[in-house]
C-alpha cells in the first residue's frame, strides 16, 4: 500500500496521468495567435483583469474609473451589471476606444434563473430530473442572454454534507454521482454549443472542495485525504469539465495547508493536466487578495503564486493587474506563464462568438420579449412544484380539500421577498408569488381562506439585518410574542385544517450563512406548539436552504411539506401540491439529521470496524451514540407521495466475468388510488476492496410515472465502469468480488440481492 507520502505530482504520475493536448482549433489558434502579436504587455495582464461593475455588489466596492481602465486595455470582463443598454454602452468602449478593439466578456451569478427564478438549486436537485434540470438552466441563459449576459457563474457543484454551511442551498446535496449527473444537465443546458445567442457559458465552482469546510463555517479550512477527494467530491467537477464547461471558479478555502486559488495540484495538476480542461480559471471574488491574510505573503507574491498555480483570471481583487509587469521584471512570474492565460481568455470570447460579433448579446427585441414570459413562469411553476418533498402525511391529511375554511398561519405565509431563496440578484421580488396568493388562486370558490402572520421569523435581528443587506425586508411585528401568537390561534379557531408556513428565510442560508441551529428558530416553534394544542389538523410547510433538525416536528405534525424556496411561481406552485393538482414527487437529495451532533451525517459512509447493526440503538463498545441512534429523521433518497409505490421482484443476472453488463430488474407497483411518479434508486455494495468501500453508493436513478394500479419492470445496467474507485494509489479501476445490488424509493428502504463478478 502507497501512503501519502511524497508529492501531490508524484501521485499523479503514478495513476497515468494524461497529459493535456491543443486547447483549440487550427482557425481560433491562429485568430488569437495574430491578435497577440499584437498585444503590449499591459494589454495581456488586463485581459486577466474581472473587475465589478457595482450594479450589484457582493462585497467591496471596486475602482470608478472602470471605463477609463477598459479604453487603455485593462479590463477583459465585467460583471454585475444587467441590461442591454448597459452592456451596449461599455462595449462600445471596448471595440471603439481601445487600441485593439478586444471585447469584453460579461458575467453574472444566473444561479438558479434569472429573473424567472427557479428553485434554489438544492430544491431543484430533489426533483430527480434531470430533463428538468437541464431545461431550467437553458431557460436562465435564454433570459439572461437576452439582457446581454454571456457568462454565468453556475453551476455550484461542491458535495455538502454539513448543513450547518450555508451555501449546501447552491448545490445539489450529497451524493457523487447524482451531484455529477446535475452537472452535466446545468453545463449542457446553459452552454448548448455556444454559437446561439442563447447560449451562455458555464462556470463550474468551488474548484475544489468547498463544501467540505470544517465546522460548516464559510471560507473555513479543508483537510481530507485524496482517496475521499476523488472519490466523493471531486466527481461533480470532472463531470462538467467533460461535458465541455468553459470556465472554472477557483474555491476560498484552503485545501490541505495550500489556498485553493494558489493550489497548483487542483487548478493544474489536476484541472488541466489529468482531466484535459481546455477553458479559463478564475478566481472567486477577491479570492487572490484573501490569500494575504491566508498567510502566503503580500498581494504581489499571492498574484504570482496564483498565476504559477494555473489561474488564468483574477476577480476584482486586481492583484493580477497591478503586480504581475513587477513579477516578470523580477523573474517571479514568467512571460510564458502570462501568455497562457490572456490566451484561455481570448479564446472564451472566441468562442462565444464575440470577436465576430461584440453586440452578439444586445439585442433590445430579446430584451423585450424573452424575459419573465408567461411561458417560462409556466415551466417554473411545473419545476418547482416536482421539487417539493413530502416528509409526512399522517392519516392523509393532503391534499388538501376545497371545501370550508383553512388557516395560513406563519410568518413565511405571505413573505414573497423570499420566495426566490439566496443568490437571486436579477430576481423582482415583487413579481414573486406568495404562498397566501398562491392558495387564493388555487383554491377555488368554495374555500375561505384565514391569515396571520403569527410570529416573527426568529427574535435575532441579526437575520434582519442579513436580509436587508440584501435589499429585502422582513415583516416584523414589534408585539410580544405571546400576543402574536395570541391572535393566530384566534385566526385559526373557525379552521377546519391549519396551513402553518414556517422555515428559514431566504438570507438565512446561502454565502456567508452558516448556523450553529439548524432547528426551526425558538419564536416558530412556540407558535407551531399552540397551533397543534387547538387539536385542528396542522400542515407544516417548510421553507429551507439546508436540511434542518425536525425530529420534534416529526413526531408531532401529521404532514410535512418540504418546499425549499420555490422561485418565482413559489405560491402557485406549492398551493398546486397541496390541492393535489400535481402529486408530490420529489426526493431528498441530503441526509436529514435528528441534531446537528450526528454531523456530518450521509447514506454512504463507510462500515467501519465496529459497525452498530441496521436498526439498533446502542451496543457497548460499537460506533453509536449514548444519547441517540444513528439513524436519520430522513435518509437520503426519502420523499412520500399521495399514493403508494411496492418494489418486488428484483432479479439480477447470473455471476459475470470481465466486461460483461449485469442487468438488474425489479417491479415497482402503484398500488395506491392516485396517479404518481416515483423515482427509482440502484445502489451497489463491494464488499471485499482494496481500500474500505462505502455501505452503499448510488450508481442510478429513473424516474417513472404510474397511473394507480399499473406496475412496471424498471430495468438497469451496470458495467464494470460504475465499479470502479479511486484507490489508495490514486489508480482508477474496478475490483472483482461480490456486489449487494440494492434498489428501493429510498436508500434506507430497500430489495438487496448478492452477485459475483470476477475478472
Amino acid at each position: 500500500m502507497i501512503l501519502l507520502a511524497g508529492s501531490a505530482n508524484s501521485i499523479l504520475a503514478q495513476s497515468g496521468a494524461a497529459t493535456t493536448g491543443s486547447t483549440s482549433t487550427a482557425a481560433m489558434d491562429k485568430y488569437i495567435s495574430s491578435l497577440m502579436a499584437k498585444m503590449t504587455l499591459d494589454e495581456k495582464i488586463g485581459q486577466l483583469n474581472l473587475p465589478s461593475s457595482g450594479d450589484i455588489t457582493t462585497g467591496q466596492a471596486n475602482s470608478s474609473d472602470i471605463a477609463k481602465k477598459i479604453a487603455e486595455g485593462k479590463v477583459g470582463g465585467l460583471f454585475n451589471i444587467k441590461s442591454v443598454a448597459k452592456i451596449r454602452e461599455v462595449q462600445t468602449i471596448a471595440v471603439e476606444k481601445s487600441r485593439l478593439k478586444i471585447p469584453l466578456i460579461f458575467g453574472m451569478d444566473v444561479i438558479h434563473g434569472y429573473e424567472t427564478v427557479f428553485p434554489i438549486p438544492l430544491g431543484l436537485s430533489c426533483s430527480w430530473d434531470m430533463q428538468e434540470v437541464e431545461r431550467s438552466a437553458r431557460i436562465a441563459a435564454t433570459e439572461a442572454s437576452a439582457d446581454g449576459i454571456c457568462w454565468t457563474f453556475s453551476p455550484m457543484v461542491d458535495i455538502a454534507r454539513d448543513p450547518r454551511w450555508g451555501r449546501i442551498a447552491e448545490g445539489n446535496g450529497e451524493d457523487p454521482y447524482l451531484g455529477s449527473q446535475v452537472a452535466k444537465a446545468m453545463v449542457k443546458g446553459y452552454q448548448q454549443d455556444l454559437s446561439g445567442n442563447t447560449d451562455i457559458m458555464a462556470c463550474v465552482k468551488h474548484f475544489a472542495l468547498y463544501g467540505a469546510a470544517e465546522a460548516g463555517r464559510d471560507y473555513n479550512t479543508t483537510d481530507m485525504s485524496y482517496t475521499r477527494m476523488f472519490n466523493e467530491y471531486l466527481p461533480p467537477y470532472k463531470a462538467a469539465v467533460d461535458a465541455g464547461v468553459g470556465s472554472i471558479m477557483a474555491s476560498f478555502n484552503d485545501v490541505n495547508g495550500i489556498p485553493a486559488t494558489a493550489n497548483k495540484f487542483l487548478q493544474t495538476d489536476v484541472l488541466r493536466t489529468r482531466w484535459g480542461f481546455k477553458g479559463f480559471d478564475v478566481t472567486d471574488y477577491t479570492g487572490i487578495n484573501e490569500m494575504i491574510p491566508h498567510g502566503l505573503g503580500d498581494l504581489q507574491t499571492v498574484s504570482a503564486l496564483a498565476l504559477k498555480a494555473g489561474i488564468d483570471m483574477d476577480m476584482v481583487g486586481e492583484g493580477f493587474l497591478t503586480t504581475l509587469k513587477k513579477s516578470l521584471q523580477e523573474g517571479k512570474v514568467t512571460m510564458a506563464e502570462i501568455d497562457a492565460a490572456c490566451r484561455l481568455v481570448l479564446e472564451a470570447k472566441y468562442k462565444l462568438g464575440l470577436f465576430t460579433d461584440p453586440y452578439k448579446y444586445c439585442d433590445e427585441k430579446r430584451a423585450a420579449t424573452e424575459i419573465f414570459t408567461a411561458a417560462n413562469r409556466m415551466e417554473a411553476r411545473k419545476i418547482a412544484s416536482d421539487c417539493f418533498v413530502l416528509l409526512k402525511n399522517q392519516g392523509n391529511v393532503l391534499p388538501l380539500k376545497r371545501t370550508g375554511t383553512i388557516a395560513l398561519i406563519g410568518p413565511l405565509a405571505d413573505a414573497r421577498e423570499n420566495m426566490a431563496g439566496t443568490w437571486s440578484v436579477a430576481a423582482d421580488n415583487s413579481k414573486s408569488v406568495a404562498l397566501l396568493q398562491g392558495l387564493k388562486d388555487v383554491a377555488g370558490g368554495d374555500v375561505r381562506i384565514v391569515y396571520s402572520q403569527g410570529s416573527n421569523l426568529d427574535a435575532d435581528t441579526l437575520f434582519e439585518q442579513r436580509a436587508e443587506a440584501f435589499g429585502k425586508t422582513l415583516r416584523q411585528d414589534p408585539r410580544p410574542e405571546a400576543d402574536i401568537i395570541r391572535d393566530a390561534v384566534n385566526t385559526a379557531a373557525g379552521a377546519d385544517v391549519i396551513v402553518a408556513a414556517l422555515g428559514e428565510s431566504a438570507e438565512m442560508t446561502g454565502e456567508s450563512s452558516s448556523r450553529s441551529n439548524i432547528e426551526i428558530p425558538q419564536t416558530q416553534q412556540d407558535l407551531l406548539k399552540a397551533l397543534l394544542k387547538t387539536g385542528k389538523p396542522v400542515v407544516l410547510v417548510l421553507f429551507t436552504g439546508r436540511p434542518l433538525a425536525i425530529k420534534w416536528e416529526n413526531d408531532e405534525v401529521p404532514a410535512i411539506l418540504d418546499v425549499w424556496f420555490g422561485g418565482t411561481e413559489a405560491g402557485h406552485a406549492i398551493a398546486d401540491v397541496l390541492f393535489g393538482d400535481t402529486n408530490p414527487s420529489g426526493k431528498l437529495t441530503t441526509t436529514w439529521p435528528q441534531n446537528v451532533g450526528q454531523i456530518p451525517l450521509y447514506y454512504n459512509h463507510m462500515n467501519t470496524g465496529r459497525p452498530l447493526p441496521e436498526g439498533a440503538w446502542f451496543q457497548k463498545f460499537r460506533s453509536n451514540y449514548l444519547d441517540v441512534s444513528n439513524d436519520p429523521v430522513y435518509p437520503f433518497g426519502y420523499g412520500l407521495s399521495y399514493t403508494h409505490f411496492t418494489y418486488s421482484d428484483l432479479t439480477l443476472s447470473s455471476s459475470l466475468k470481465g466486461n460483461q453488463p449485469l442487468t438488474a430488474t425489479v417491479t415497482i407497483t402503484n398500488d395506491g388510488a392516485k396517479d404518481g411518479s416515483e423515482v427509482v434508486q440502484l445502489y451497489i455494495r463491494q464488499l471485499v476492496g482494496s481500500i474500505t468501500r462505502p455501505v452503499k453508493e448510488l450508481k442510478g436513478f429513473q424516474k417513472i410515472a404510474l397511473k394507480a394500479g399499473e406496475s412496471r419492470k424498471v430495468m438497469f445496467t451496470i458495467t464494470p465502469q460504475d465499479l470502479k474507485f479511486y484507490n489508495n494509489e490514486l489508480k482508477y479501476d474496478w475490483e472483482p468480488g461480490d456486489f449487494v445490488i440494492m434498489t428501493g424509493g429510498n436508500s434506507r428502504d430497500v430489495l438487496s440481492a448478492k452477485v459475483n463478478w470476477t475478472r
